[in-house]
């Protein structure tokens, strides 16, 4: 007896991916990559998390986190960025410098302006992204509606061989959601210090933080008084 034997034709469908290419405008050294950014929410905390596309650069690639609590940015978190020592600089005074002005209008950092420019670029798509997210929300309305209930109090004024230090601290309930230097010793190694600090304040959420090298005086004095703050916050 012959056995019949099923014969199964499988027919594949190739995907062709397709890559489109857009050229830069004028001299521009940065190429953004055309995908929306990528999101996610959280309903419990009301926060929104968003993933921004990889903006090539000469340098190397740049890519950000952003939190948002409603329209708030409460944390920027580089995913990716060039491994250059200027860039290492950069990205603190980049990301302290996004959670004082709440925006992407902030200055170029000297020295690696590739990477400012992408990290704006990058950042103003993240913010596009929240805001229509924001307005249709009622977990993010009503985020940004506690954000709004804030409370800011001054530390004591710490006065020390290089100068006075003071901070300004703007908690959003028992977060601390912004810093700013009332007073600071005119120095070129506290300026560059102070965003590092403040950008560790923001991580770390208390007065538990490293001291900058090259500016260990400033650093002393910036933590008697952001942790005078805290204490008068209670």
């Amino acid at each position: 007896m012959k056995r019949a034997i099923p014969v199964v034709v499988l027919s594949i469908a190739g995907l062709v991916p397709v890559w489109l290419y857009q050229p830069s405008s004028g001299t521009s050294t940065v190429q953004a990559t055309t995908p929306a950014p990528s999101t996610s929410s959280s309903g419990t905390s009301g926060t929104h998390v968003v993933t921004t596309t990889t903006i090539d650069t000469e340098k190397g690639p740049v890519q950000l986190q952003v939190t948002f609590a409603g329209t708030k940015i409460t944390a920027v978190k580089m995913l990716q960025q060039p491994d250059h020592p200027q860039t290492e600089a950069a990205v603190p005074k980049l990301v302290a410098e996004t959670l004082q002005a709440q925006s992407a209008e902030i200055d170029t950092v000297s020295g690696a302006t590739i990477t400012s420019e992408a990290y704006k670029k990058s950042l103003q798509a993240a913010i596009d992204d929240n805001a229509k997210t924001a307005s249709s929300s009622p977990a993010a309305s009503a985020s940004a509606s506690a954000a709004s209930a804030s409370r800011t109090v001054d530390g004591t004024a710490v006065d020390t061989e290089k100068g006075t230090v003071q901070v300004q601290v703007t908690f959003e309930g028992d977060k601390i959601g912004a810093v700013r230097m009332l007073q600071q010793p005119n120095h070129p190694q506290t300026t560059a210090a102070v965003p590092k600090l403040v950008a560790e304040t923001l991580q770390a959420q208390s007065a538990d933080i490293d001291t900058v090298s090259g500016a260990t005086i400033t650093s002393e004095g910036y933590k008697e008084s952001l942790q005078a703050a805290i204490d008068a916050k209670g």
